[in-house]
Parts: structure tokens; sequence; C-alpha cells
């Protein structure tokens, strides 16, 4: 059972004993102990409202199902133990415990995630997803609480010394991902020959070997993969494709979950909850703090 049920019990018992009363749907808000029942009696009839507390809101479901590609270090993948961890892992069991509510993360085909939400198979996409215009327009997606760059990933030797140097090379990029959308918008797009890959992991290995001339991803990932695995790649310092926010996309109309992620991720946020998990993944506080 949630631990909101008992807050909600706990805190009627309190105000009936100290003389206080209401009634379901005619509720006097004279008294910030009436207005959080009346929230209480609101959340009951299928609305998304803040707890007897008046801290987070409660949930119609038990278990969050996030969506994730999960060979995304450091937001999401596999550790030696085959378990997955990472940043948004850490921040999205946070947020779940603060709700009261179990977290289950679900690898999916990173380039059908927008199927995956509209069916229903999962309940929100939490894995360093970008907010564009276009997105928002398909799924409705939290506050930002991350910023990235896409930069351009190249070998120590390569003669590519600038985003101009692109021209006439064999570019890679993960299917699917906000990089294929900011290349795309790029002038240099139709100068360029562009391959995609199931994941970033598996661009890079075609970097490695030749395959490709340079990889265009997240500098979240950039940066960690290069901070953890031997390599001889090098991210160019002239030009990149643009910045970009991170945020957490529900299904459109799913109000309910968005409103209890975003209290869930404020509260994180207000705590220095968020600030110690991105310390202990990125070495520094890189979340998008509202204050």
């Amino acid at each position: 059972m949630k631990r909101f049920i008992g807050i909600a019990l706990t805190a009627t018992m309190l105000f009936a004993a100290s003389g206080c009363s209401s009634s379901t749907g005619n509720t006097e808000a004279t008294t910030e102990a009436d207005s959080a029942v009346e929230a209480t009696t609101e959340a009951a009839e299928g609305e998304t409202t803040a707890d007897a507390e008046g801290t987070l809101p409660t949930l119609s479901q038990d278990t969050i199902i996030i969506g994730l590609d999960d060979e995304l270090p450091p937001m999401g993948f596999r550790d030696e133990n085959n378990e997955i961890v990472g940043f948004d892992i850490d921040l999205a069991k946070a947020a779940a415990e603060r709700l009261g509510v179990e977290v289950e993360f679900q690898p999916i085909d990173w380039a059908a995630k927008e199927i995956e939400l509209e069916s229903g198979k999962i309940d929100a996409l939490w894995n360093g997803l970008t907010i564009t215009d276009e997105r928002k327009e398909t799924m409705d997606i939290t506050d930002p609480y991350l910023k990235n760059r896409q930069v351009i990933v190249v070998k120590t030797d390569s003669d590519i010394q600038s985003k101009a140097d692109l021209a006439g090379k064999v570019v890679g990029l993960q299917d699917g991902s906000s990089a294929v959308d900011a290349v795309n918008a790029d002038e240099l797009a139709s100068a360029m020959e562009l391959t995609t890959y199931d994941t970033n992991i598996l661009a890079l290995s075609d970097l490695d070997i030749g395959r490709v001339d340079a990889v265009v991803a997240d500098e979240t990932f950039v940066g960690y993969y290069m901070s953890q695995n031997e390599n001889d790649f090098r991210v160019i310092e002239d030009g990149d494709f643009g910045e970009e926010y991170y945020g957490i996309a529900v299904k459109k109309g799913n109000t309910e979950l968005l409103t209890a992620i975003q209290a869930a991720l404020d509260e994180l946020d207000a705590d220095g909850t968020a600030a110690e998990i991105s310390n202990k993944w990125f070495g520094e506080d890189i979340y998008v703090h509202k204050n």
C-alpha cells in the first residue's frame, strides 16, 4: 500500500480530533487542512492532486514502466553484472520512491520509442530524451533537467578539425536520436553521407575501425564513454550541432503521470538529491536547477 494512503488517513483522524469536519465535494477552503482533504476527494474522482500533506501528487498506478536505450552510458546502461544502472536510472528510482510507487525499466528499440509510448507498453521515456518541438506535438514532456550538446567525435589522427571539414565525409548517428534531427537540419547535411546505427556504441565501434569518418552524438554520452573506455577518439572543438535539453516524456494527455513526475523532480531538485546524483555520474552538478 502506498505511503500516501497512510498519511491521508492519519491526517484525516487528526483533523477529526481537533474538531475539523468536511464532506465529499463540499469542503470549505478555510484552512490548509480542509484544502488537503478536498484535494484527496478530487484525487478519488480521478484527478491528480497533492496528497494530504500538500507535498506530492498521488498516482492511480502502482508501477511506472520506463522505456530506455540500455546502451547509453551514463544515462542508462548495463553494468558488469548486467544490471541496468545510470544517472537517469538513479533519478527515476528516487522520483518513484517519493511518489510511493515501483519503477520498472524496459529496454526498447529507441527508433520505435514513440510507438512504444503510444501503445501503452511503457508509461514514460526517461533516458536522455531531447526536448524538440516535434516531440512535444506527440508526447507530453517535463521541464528540462539536463543540458546537452550534439558533439562531433573523430579519431585522434583524423584530418577533421572543424564542423566544416565534415563535407564529403561519412558520418555515423544513432537511428531515432536527436542527433539525426540536428544534422539533417544543418546546411551541411547534403554535403555528408549519413549512416545510422541502433546505438551510439555501434557507431563509435565503426568509427574505431574506419567505416565512418566521424560520429555525432550526445556530449553526455561521449564524455562518459571516453573517460571509461580505452579509445583513440577526440571531440573537435571547432563546431557542434547545437545545444539541447533533456526531459521525461509520457503519452500525450497523461496529465496525471506528467504532473506527478514533475513534482517529484522539483522536490529532488530542491532538497539536493538531484545534485548528488549528478555528481555521482558526471563528477559535477550539471542538473538544470529551477532556483
